[in-house]
């Protein structure tokens, strides 16, 4: 005779699920207790199972941080506005940009600290592993302008054209809380649009 199942026991979770679970899990661990205080075993509580299996996912846990890190990050994708007018494309991407911005202040700043002290590297380095695919997007739309003849494509340093993006990024893990959408607009309007046109 087969006995079906109790609703409470528990689904084993395998493969892709099983490890959303635990990168879900260690971004919550994260944020709430900082890369210092996040440990493996806490991990596995949270994502309701053992730690033998975080250790078979992950050897350490600035790898197991920087994956949980580019998960949570892959919850903001960019999607191409494509308006015809890069003042509206660029303010587009900006308000994209600050949710996402918003949502990792807090964890890229005294949560990480021990994260980039154990392994050597800058927040600038985390930044590219996790804008890499976004950047070709945002640079797009620069280029898209300058082919259009709605801006002066000689002014287009890789430096200006992050400029707006900077200016957002510093002003939201200043104030840990996304901008203003008026802000966003006077960026665009009174520093971007003026350095390239």
């Amino acid at each position: 005779m087969h006995l079906a199942r109790s609703d409470s026991t528990p689904r084993r979770r395998r493969g892709a699920e099983l490890q959303a679970a635990l990168l879900d899990a260690a971004w919550a661990e994260l944020r709430e207790r900082g890369y210092a205080g996040l440990t493996f075993a806490a991990v596995a509580e949270r994502a309701g199972t053992s730690r033998p299996v975080v250790n078979r996912h992950w050897a350490t846990k600035d790898v197991l941080v920087r994956d949980a890190i580019v998960r949570a990050s892959a919850a903001f994708p960019l999607t191409d506005p494509d308006t015809g007018s890069v003042r509206e494309d660029t303010i587009s991407l900006l308000e994209q940009l600050n949710g996402a911005f918003a949502a990792f202040a807090a964890a890229m700043t005294a949560q990480l600290a021990a994260y980039f002290e154990e392994t050597g590297t800058t927040p600038a380095e985390l930044r590219a592993a996790l804008i890499d695919t976004r950047w070709a997007l945002i640079e797009s739309v620069a280029h898209r302008a300058a082919a259009r003849g709605e801006i002066d494509g000689t002014k287009l340093t890789p430096r200006i054209i992050r400029l707006p993006y900077d200016l957002l990024r510093h002003q939201v893990l200043m104030d840990l809380k996304p901008m203003p959408s008026q802000d966003i607009r006077e960026i665009v309007d009174t520093v971007y649009l003026p350095l390239i046109t």
